[in-house]
């Protein structure tokens, strides 16, 4: 069975924009494959886990070929639950509201859980990284609450999109659908750019 794994980084619930626009998508996606499964990871939910010291020194003994420590197995082993649940998905939707001008600690923290040497990167001293996840596509719901593209650098900057953005290339997924709603707030037509981000949601799941 297809599976669409939606990952929501914002912690906001009914007040969130990106899960907004996120549950239209997932509506029109529903509606057009009744036989998907639709699995939602909230990295709020408080089961995401670390990456501190065991796991970064584990993380460089894979890398090196090494035994890992039984602290190392352990902290591995976490990495490789939530390396797993993210891998099963065919294809993925992510909800990502602009914080501070990049994405949210928690989705930079998924990102550095999964992404593991053997798991969503190969190496090669030659021919440097090569991303694993290939054969899936991605939907991404970006959106910001000042930030907008055209707008000068007092109303902040773009370290969201080209940073998640190459991640996602970095780990194989090239098939990337955008959906933007910015700015949401220092804007006088915040809600026609809501309509359009809306409607703009709709026909991505339509043809997702």
């Amino acid at each position: 069975m297809t599976t669409l794994l939606h990952i929501s980084a914002s912690p906001r619930g009914e007040a969130s924009e990106s899960l907004s626009i996120a549950r239209t998508f997932l509506d029109t996606y529903r509606e057009n494959h009744p036989d998907h499964r639709v699995d939602t990871f909230d990295l709020w939910d408080g089961t995401l886990p670390e990456f501190g010291p065991d796991a970064a020194s584990a993380k460089m003994a894979v890398l090196a070929g090494r035994e890992l420590t039984d602290a190392q197995t352990r902290a591995w082993d976490a990495a490789t639950r939530t390396f797993e649940r993210f891998a099963a998905a065919d294809a993925y939707l992510f909800s990502v509201p602009m914080w501070n001008t990049g994405v949210p600690y928690v989705l930079k923290q998924l990102m550095d859980v999964v992404s593991q040497p053997g798991l969503v990167f190969s190496f090669d001293a030659e021919r440097g990284y090569t991303g694993l996840l290939t054969g899936r596509k991605a939907a991404v719901v970006y959106t910001s609450a000042v930030y907008g593209d055209g707008r000068g650098p007092e109303f902040g900057a773009d370290f969201q999109r080209p940073f998640f953005t190459g991640w996602l290339r970095w780990i194989g997924i090239t098939d990337i659908t955008e959906v933007e709603f910015r700015p949401n707030l220092a804007t006088a037509d915040a809600d026609e750019r809501r309509r359009l981000a809306h409607e703009s949601a709709t026909k991505a799941a339509e043809s997702f």
